[in-house]
């Protein structure tokens, strides 16, 4: 008997040199991408790599398959849809790296004839009837019925039975005070029929038969591969995570069902962006805890109770999920957890990492969400929203708030500095800038272009931005080449009649200006990439110096910090005040410590006190400690320097930030997690204080709390005396857009 053809052949050579040419977009169109959490994927054995949120349509498979590539060495075959392996580029790629091509039903909608309504929801709410229909033809069982899209939502329900031309019965009922409307014009299901009531357009799709993707699957799962899948369905740019797909549940169970012993584990990722669609914007990837599908499961999916065994897995994965990732009901919700996010600042607090942001706002999250009804939370949060509108009207960020209390002197010194540094940056962008134009403004027509495209064909998207940065990325990687070359012709035609001028000596071969051309063209565009970024924050830093310098607006600039600084102190409070009630271990596990709080222990001491614990896991937490991961002393010696610009970073050299333990990518030997500090090749190192007890430890740990305390408040006085403009500046230089992009946070 032939053996079965693969569906999706994967050539390593080929995926390995596809990636990496992919991935050299990828850094240049993100500031940073930094993984955590990659120490917990497997290094052998099948896995199910479950991503989400879906927000940058083709941007993220190659995200997720560059981070796991580097951090664990292992290569993923990805679920994409049908439609996309249609497009030449996209579709090719994706079969050269083994994408699996799945048919999805609402990729193959065709509007219905007539209309539709429900003539009686109270009795019957399945029984779906039309006018002018042809079900029969139109419609098939197991296919879907598709209703308009109403504000921003699309319903869909599955066909269970056609009765006839104008009559069928569906599965599960429509849900939703919008799309009872739709059928029925009616607000609510008691009130009385109403007259003249014409239904509903709707749309039809067909049943997808996906068994052929499922085999291939199964295939790839025994073999030991990986599978990647956005169990969402399709890309958005939704703030929140959209239901999922019952298809992840249905490989895994029946992976496992088919070869109990095959040791499938999923993975759920969390794709982490913030301003996805922008160029040079940042991004974190967060590996969540493994998941082994329960032997109950298994044996329930068996027993042909399959409904109920996809609905439990695939609760289990959506929980772990939402434990990787920052969902908010609402925009608005989310901008606020933002706000609330950088005015939340205790004092003695440092800057923190872009994974700690991405933990702070999830942990801020889950609070408001818990909170949200309670009245000092209602009241703060018209507080921030009116913070938040000053800052729009002024047109300045928060961070720049801080400019209100520069000396006169300090401001017009970095004023002048950063217009200096300006008009230099501007210099050395200003070819590359020329040179690569074209690309630039191809690249914004055609991605507004392809999301308002891909917005009238969705259901579920808001604006389309999550197909924009695909569409950059694949303008910029189709054009760049072409105007590249255009450029070199040129020159070269040119080197070829005059030797551009007599400029070039005629010993230089032709060839060796073709090849100039073709270094020297991509190099001006990177170096003009760079320094406009750094160009474009000293820009975006302009407007609060000069408004610092305008007496009309000066004022409204100190008032605005004075309510900043006030907001802070209601933000901190309120939430040293409900975090414990709400996380038992607030204290032990915060991100941004409180050394006022009585009882609080010093990092230091608790390092020195004990060894190497294992806490309990646990969504709140930035990361959790394995027995392998040493704590890593914060002493000033210890720090380091994360770069601003770097991109998939190996964050697992500090040990402040190690997200795996340091085992893997250095010695095999466990010897570095038994005392000394990080990197120190497990050799014990004897402390400098003769603390021996819990008792000194304690002691010692009240003195720094009171030393600090005391600081504090003369910091205070000192702040709240040099309140105006012509006070102490504070600082020692000007600064720059970089240093100020730090205290944001992000």
């Amino acid at each position: 008997m032939a053996r079965k053809k693969e569906l999706a052949p994967m050539n390593n050579v080929v995926y390995d040199t596809l990636l990496w040419t992919a991935s050299i977009l990828v850094d240049l169109f993100f500031r940073e991408v930094h993984p955590r959490g990659s120490w917990k994927i497997p290094r052998t054995g099948p896995l199910l790599f479950v991503a989400a949120p879906h927000a940058n349509q083709f941007v993220d498979p190659l995200i997720l398959f560059r981070t796991v590539k580097i951090e664990a060495g292992r290569r993923i075959s990805v679920l994409i849809a049908e439609k996309s392996m249609r497009r030449r580029f996209i579709g090719t790629m994706a079969q050269l790296m083994g994408s699996l091509p799945v048919g999805r039903a609402l990729d193959m909608t065709k509007p219905g004839s007539g209309r539709i309504y429900l003539p009686d929801p109270n009795k019957d709410s399945l029984l779906v009837k039309g006018v002018g229909s042809s079900f029969d033809k139109e419609a098939q069982i197991g296919g879907l019925l598709v209703l308009p899209t109403v504000n921003g939502n699309t319903a869909s329900a599955e066909i269970a039975e056609i009765i006839g031309p104008e009559e069928l019965r569906l599965k599960k009922p429509f849900r939703g005070k919008e799309f009872l409307k739709q059928l029925t014009g009616r607000e609510v299901v008691d009130q009385p029929a109403v007259r003249d009531f014409e239904g509903s357009k709707y749309k039809t799709a067909p049943k997808v038969d996906q068994t052929e993707v499922y085999d291939a699957v199964f295939t790839k799962i025994n073999r030991g591969g990986c599978i990647g899948i956005f169990p969402e369905g399709g890309s958005h740019d939704r703030p929140e995570l959209l239901p999922l797909k019952a298809g992840v549940a249905i490989m895994a169970l029946g992976a496992l069902a088919a070869n109990p012993d095959c040791g499938l584990k999923i993975v759920p990722v969390g794709m982490n962006y913030f301003h996805a669609h922008k160029f040079r914007s940042r991004a974190v990837i967060e590996f969540g805890n493994l998941i082994e599908v329960p032997t109950e499961l298994i044996e329930l999916y068996k027993q042909g109770e399959r409904r109920e065994a996809v609905k439990q897995l695939l609760d289990t994965i959506y929980n772990s999920l939402k434990t990787v990732t920052v969902t908010s009901p609402d925009y608005d919700t989310l901008m606020l957890i933002q706000a609330v996010r950088r005015l939340y600042k205790p004092v003695g607090s440092r800057k923190l990492t872009l994974t700690e942001v991405v933990e702070l706002n999830r942990r801020l999250v889950k609070g408001y969400s818990h909170y949200k009804d309670d009245s000092r939370l209602v009241e703060l949060k018209k507080s921030v929203l009116s913070y938040n509108k000053k800052l729009r009207l002024l047109g300045v960020r928060d961070h720049q708030v801080e400019y209100a209390k520069f000396s006169t002197a300090k401001v017009v010194f970095t004023l002048i500095y950063r217009l200096l540094k300006l008009a230099v940056m501007a210099l050395v962008t200003l070819p590359g800038l020329v040179l690569f134009g074209p690309v630039f403004i191809a690249t914004k027509i055609i991605s507004i272009k392809k999301s308002r495209e891909a917005l009238a064909a969705s259901t579920v998207k808001l604006q389309g931005r999550d197909v924009m940065a695909t569409w950059k990325l694949l303008v910029a990687l189709a054009l760049a080449p072409i105007l590249y070359a255009f450029y070199t012709i040129l020159i070269a035609i040119w080197t070829y009649r005059n030797r551009v001028g007599g400029r070039v000596p005629e010993w230089v071969p032709l060839w060796i200006v073709v090849a100039a051309g073709m270094i020297a063209f991509p190099s001006i565009t990177f170096m003009a990439l760079r320094f406009g970024e750094i160009g474009m924050d000293i820009f975006k830093s302009l407007r609060p110096l000069v408004l610092s310098l305008n007496p009309t607006s000066v004022n409204s600039l100190v008032r605005l910090r004075q309510d900043r600084s006030r907001l802070s102190s209601q933000v901190t409070e309120l939430i040293n005040t409900l975090g414990p009630e709400m996380f038992p271990d607030f204290d032990a596990t915060r991100i941004i410590a409180n050394p006022f709080k009585e009882g609080a222990t010093s990092p230091l001491i608790t390092t020195f006190n004990s060894g190497p614990k294992i806490r309990r896991q646990s969504s709140d937490m930035a990361e959790p400690l394995t027995p392998d991961t040493p704590q890593t002393p914060s002493t000033p010696g210890m720090q380091s320097n994360l770069p601003r610009n770097e991109s998939f970073g190996n964050l697992g050299s500090i040990g402040l930030f190690a997200t795996r333990p340091p085992s893997r990518s250095r010695s095999r030997s466990r010897s570095s997690s038994v005392g000394g500090f990080a990197n120190s090749g497990g050799f014990p190192m004897q402390g400098f204080s003769t603390i021996d007890s819990k008792e000194s430890a304690d002691e010692v740990s009240k003195r720094i709390r009171g030393a600090m305390a005391e600081r504090g408040k003369s910091r205070v006085k000192v702040e709240e005396s040099g309140w105006d403009m012509g006070g102490s500046s504070g600082g020692s230089g000007p600064g720059t857009p970089g240093e100020e992009e730090s205290k944001k946070g992000v």
